[in-house]
């Protein structure tokens, strides 16, 4: 028998999702957090990197700011006003102090009670696919960013005080989830919110934007509702603190 995913839990307030990428959360968190959102939570974005590197025909000076426009449109879908960049290079992240501070700051600064980040693990997809650096280097660096934050002397010198209210980080695309949101409500502003992403959308592929976006959405959400009692779900690997 499958092994059947935990609800994630719910007797928090506040999150803040902390990722590289402009549309990283797009593939697949954004539907959890319009279900969040829409029941009161809130939730913000910190990107690493505006993504710049990230549309081969067209340079970094100008895919930067279009991926930041449309990151800003993709949150507002699913309920999210309040998106940051860090302005780390896309694509040559480097995982360390700088790195770590970075973050500690902004969890400092928005006080969450749940972390969000991507897999930091090697691979993805059961080992299929090899993960990369930049995804690598901010997934780990948001798991130690969570200690971090808390810790008056490490790090002494950010603008906000210390933080040690973080409960629980959540890593989604983890080849082995523990907890998992029904977006039966969320999964449509999801697709949308990573329609948003159409630049992005339409220089990896001839597919329709759309089609593509529902297709890969949906299509995740529906795979999981075995494990999650029929229900469409959008997976997390939760660590508790």
């Amino acid at each position: 028998m499958t092994d059947q995913l935990s609800p994630m839990p719910t007797d928090w307030q506040r999150a803040l999702a902390i990722v590289a990428h402009p549309d990283d959360l797009e593939y697949g968190c954004a539907a959890a957090v319009a279900s969040w959102t829409d029941e009161g939570r809130e939730v913000a974005y910190v990107i690493v990197t505006r993504g710049e590197a990230g549309i081969d025909t067209l340079s970094p000076a100008e895919a930067g700011p279009l991926r930041e426009r449309e990151e800003r449109a993709s949150a507002a879908v699913v309920g999210v006003t309040s998106v940051e960049f860090l302005d780390h290079p896309d694509g040559v992240i480097e995982y360390g102090t700088a790195l770590r501070k970075d973050i500690a700051a902004a969890i400092r600064r928005h006080r969450p009670e749940l972390l969000i980040t991507l897999n930091p693990d090697d691979t993805w997809g059961g080992g299929t696919y090899w993960n990369t650096p930049d995804h690598r280097a901010v997934g780990r660096a948001v798991l130690d960013a969570a200690g971090d934050a808390g810790n008056r002397w490490i790090f002494p010198d950010t603008e906000a005080e210390p933080w040690n209210g973080v409960r629980w980080v959540a890593v989604a695309g983890a080849d082995s989830p523990t907890h998992a949101v029904d977006v039966t409500d969320g999964l449509e502003r999801g697709v949308r919110s990573l329609m948003e992403h159409r630049a992005y959308i339409e220089a990896l592929t001839d597919e329709d934007p759309e089609t593509y976006a529902r297709d890969l959405i949906e299509g995740f959400a529906r795979r999981q509702a075995e494990r999650f009692g029929g229900r469409p779900a959008i997976t997390f690997r939760l660590f508790t603190r």
